[in-house]
């Protein structure tokens, strides 16, 4: 086991690494110049090549980008994530404001397609051929094909705009107000978990189906084991491997839309940060979220891969 995740761990630094470099290079690809965009932003009228050269310099764009890269990642190495060109504060104070937002939102939207979707899927499966599979059936694809951000946009008209149920946009912490925070949270959590949700009550709902005609699953039937019994202790944990796999990978998509769900409803999140970053071409604010973001992603997919020999006990890591 432990050399099993040293070896993981080597391979998902192998990843950031990646993930870093390509990040790097992007950003400096895009057309335009983000001083001349820091410069209008400041309402400088007149300004010498003088002073061009002197910003540059002073947030490293002097260099070139071999060693832009090396200055880069060495400061994140040791916990400088560097300083945003246009909002002129650390990085990592920005981050550390925004990124529990953004972790909140993640985190219950994971909880909750998790939950109900495993239990949707379990249940459409055990319930095959009836209304609530046909019903959970429709609901899955409807979810999968829909965008997250036209629902959003859709909620904030009846929920909030028409009916006055929820708040149209903003963000409280639950730590401040739980009511309000729980009430705001709702339309956004239902749109980053939409896609999870469908996905997984699909995903769980093949895998039940796949468990279920197993000899040992008839074997507990004709002993008369109780259903709950079977389900709880046979069905759903020798189903979970494919699902607990998607909902891994789904930590990558939920954190990618949070840029569209923070936007739509206003919330202050990473997501919301990076967008209208990467509209300043402020570079460093990119590249640090999408580095963490991606260490999030790896961390998670490890105690995925992990997971694994306590579902099937006959899983061996070599």
């Amino acid at each position: 086991m432990t050399t099993y995740i040293i070896r993981r761990l080597l391979q998902g630094l192998l990843v950031l690494i990646l993930v870093s470099i390509f990040i790097f290079l992007v950003m400096r690809l895009l057309p335009g110049d983000p001083l001349r965009l820091y410069v209008a932003q400041s309402q400088i009228e007149n300004i010498t090549p003088e002073d061009l050269e002197r910003l540059r310099h002073e947030f490293g764009l002097d260099k070139s980008l071999p060693l832009q890269y090396v200055d880069w990642i060495g400061g994140v190495l040791r916990g400088d994530l560097g300083r945003s060109m246009f909002l002129r504060e650390e990085v990592s104070k920005l981050v550390s404001d925004r990124f529990p937002i953004t972790v909140h939102l993640g985190f219950l939207s994971m909880l909750f397609s998790g939950i109900f979707g495993i239990t949707f899927g379990v249940v459409s499966a055990l319930r095959r051929g009836k209304w609530i599979d046909t019903v959970f059936t429709i609901l899955a694809n409807i979810g999968i094909t829909a965008p997250s951000f036209w629902v959003g946009i859709i909620l904030i008209y009846f929920l909030a705009l028409k009916l006055g149920l929820l708040p149209v946009y903003g963000y409280t912490s639950p730590l401040t107000d739980l009511w309000l925070s729980t009430r705001q949270v709702l339309m956004p959590v239902f749109c980053l978990s939409l896609f999870s949700l469908a996905s997984l009550t699909r995903q769980a709902r093949s895998s039940t189906l796949e468990v279920v005609r197993q000899d040992y699953i008839r074997t507990a039937w004709a002993k008369g084991l109780k259903e709950r019994v079977i389900v709880l202790k046979h069905i759903i944990k020798n189903s979970l491997i494919p699902v607990v796999t998607m909902l891994g990978m789904q930590v990558g998509f939920i954190f990618g839309g949070s840029v569209l769900i923070e936007v739509v409803f206003n919330i202050p999140g990473m997501g919301r940060m990076m967008r209208d970053a990467v509209f300043t071409q402020d570079y460093q604010i990119v590249q640090s979220g999408v580095l963490i973001i991606a260490t999030v992603v790896v961390l998670v997919n490890l105690i995925v891969d992990i997971s694994y020999g306590w579902f099937d006990p006959r899983i061996r890591y070599e």
